[in-house]
């Protein structure tokens, strides 16, 4: 389907110029001259594309940008500006164009912005689609993006969702594990049986044992009741473990026999009880270091790792980062009712150049603050930099604003792990990335120079 584009500048040259251009892409273009039939043509037509003059003889470029917006949040303009009206292009961006074209401008140039101007709406079609997909009984499955590493999970789930093999699901925290097992069970032939969630990082470790399994009356002290347990709970389903490196030795040989034999029995019961689940468990841990290291059953292990995936970092996804952005934006705006907000072009370059060590959770977390704290609906550099965010070095990992590493130099007020890390990142700094090289500067082994870059959030990609 062609793509229709409005042009609308009082330069006939230019209208005829960029027609040309356009025309080649395979576009349908319609042009007019002033402001009023620009806004005639958009109430009457669909268009998936505005060209707009800054200058035009019956109507500022800036009101009409306004009026339009009023109307259509959705509709991307690119705005085409003489030489001496770049500032007021940078207000039109804030106003809530996509793009400007400062007159005056080659092909290329013009095939360039529109293109990519173009593709941003076709992806966020395409989202928009994939979250309406998604919906299911058990609520909203929310997963967002079109990057390659995305799409390559995506391949993954698509193929091994119809069966009923046991899945480990491994990532940084933030990354969405939970969100991509929901999505392998709602593509499953058990989807519509329950998806039962056990976060095992939060509950405690003596009672650990009842939340899978249950327990009957006066199994132990404070059971004044029988309760069913995740497992039973999940019959039919799928039965999410998440952070599954956290439970101790005892509970895991539990669990890989009612694994392995489909059964288990209550706490304070000799009873067993069939059990039909499918396991997909996921951790933010090195399995098989923990398996090394003696603190993982290297059977349950196995026994769980028969299909892996690795959910991809944001910073490994940074193409994804305005549709994200923009989703959450909006999920906060509705919920502090702030609608209408939107983000700068500077602000999306300034997040997609930093690290994001919490992933799409702190994304989200930034969004919500941005919401809370903006004083105006055109989100810009500064605040997401009030958020918490600033801008970053293009070396591999290395914040340039951290904020333990000031220009002054001075370590007045700060704690000794603040000196610390203040001096390992200099190091790092001189050592152009280097880590081999920056712990031999530091004279400690390269292994514990990982660790605490890891604990400061900057994970090696």
């Amino acid at each position: 389907m062609k793509e229709r584009i409005l042009i609308a500048d009082d330069d006939p040259d230019i209208r005829d110029g960029c027609a040309q251009v356009l025309n080649r892409l395979g576009c349908q273009i319609t042009q007019t001259s002033t402001g009023a039939e620009a806004l005639r043509l958009l109430d009457k037509y669909e268009f998936d594309l505005l060209l707009l003059d800054l200058k035009m003889p019956d109507m500022n470029g800036l009101d009409l940008l306004r009026t339009i917006r009023e109307q259509d949040e959705g509709l991307p303009v690119i705005m085409i500006t003489a030489y001496g009206t770049i500032q007021n292009a940078v207000e039109a961006m804030r106003m809530g164009a996509n793009d400007f074209l400062p007159k005056p401008f080659e092909p290329e140039e013009l095939r360039l912005v529109v293109r990519r101007t173009l593709n941003a709406k076709r992806l966020a079609l395409e989202n928009l689609y994939l979250r309406e997909e998604l919906k299911r009984k058990e609520g909203e499955v929310c997963i967002i993006g079109q990057s390659p590493p995305l799409l390559r999970v995506f391949d993954q789930i698509k193929r091994l969702a119809p069966t009923d093999s046991t899945v480990l699901i491994t990532g940084e925290s933030g990354t969405g594990k939970g969100l991509l097992a929901r999505h392998i069970h709602e593509l499953s032939q058990r989807h519509d049986h329950p998806f039962v969630s056990v976060d095992c990082s939060t509950l405690v470790p003596s009672l650990f044992e009842s939340e899978l399994f249950g327990h009957v009356k006066g199994a132990f002290t404070g059971a004044e009741a029988s309760k069913v347990g995740k497992f039973e709970l999940a019959s039919g389903g799928t039965l999410f473990l998440d952070e599954i490196a956290n439970i101790n030795l005892e509970l895991q040989a539990k669990l890989l026999k009612a694994v392995e034999e489909k059964e288990i029995s209550r706490v304070g019961s000799q009873r067993l009880t069939k059990v039909d689940v499918r396991i997909i468990a996921a951790t933010n841990q090195d399995l098989k270091q923990a398996v090394q290291d003696g603190r993982f059953r290297e059977d349950l292990y196995f026994r769980l790792n028969v299909v892996a995936i690795k959910t991809p970092t944001l910073r490994e996804r940074r193409d994804d980062i305005p549709l994200l952005a923009d989703y959450f934006l909006k999920k906060a705006g509705q919920k502090y009712d702030r609608p209408g907000l939107g983000l700068t072009p500077a602000a999306i370059k300034l997040m997609q150049g930093y690290r994001w060590p919490g992933n799409v959770r702190e994304l989200e977390n930034t969004m919500e603050r941005v919401v809370i704290f903006a004083t105006r609906k055109s989100i810009d550099v500064e605040d997401i930099e009030a958020a918490g965010l600033r801008s970053v070095d293009a070396a591999p990992g290395r914040r340039r604003s951290d904020s333990s590493v000031e220009a002054d130099g001075s370590t007045e007020d700060m704690t000794l792990k603040e000196v610390e890390k203040r001096h390992i990142l200099r190091v790092l700094e001189k050592a152009a990335g280097n880590r081999t090289e920056a712990a031999r500067i530091l004279k400690i082994d390269r292994k514990t120079l990982r660790h605490k870059l890891r604990k400061w959030g900057y994970d090696e990609e």
